[in-house]
């Protein structure tokens, strides 16, 4: 699955830290673009035993971090989690079959 990242239309280079939970019931790969992303940003892949996160070719790999972790499985309790961990929660998306999500970050 293919993660394309951009920051919304108002921002011209999203410059704060992320945090992502890419929960997949099977192992996935998933693949990162993304554009107009500051470099040097902590950025956090939470990703379901198994998967993986590839990065585009370049720096961004340099400040992200991967690592594998064992979600909840029903969708209420993961997004419990998540609050009780960060404090909250910018946005949720569920899909059963995809092979990209485009996803706004910023403000």
């Amino acid at each position: 699955v293919t993660l394309h990242l951009n920051p919304i239309s108002s921002v011209h280079i999203h410059q704060k830290p992320l945090v992502f939970l890419l929960n997949s019931p099977l192992p996935l790969v998933w693949k990162l673009k993304t554009e107009r992303l500051a470099p040097g940003i902590r950025r956090v892949f939470f990703v379901s035993l198994g998967s993986v996160v590839q990065f585009e070719k370049g720096n961004f790999s340099l400040s992200a971090e991967t690592e594998e972790k064992f979600f909840p499985e029903k969708n209420e309790h993961l997004l419990q989690w998540a609050q009780k961990e960060y404090g909250a929660i910018t946005s949720f998306t569920e899909l059963k079959i995809s092979r990209n999500i485009y996803i706004k970050v910023g403000e």
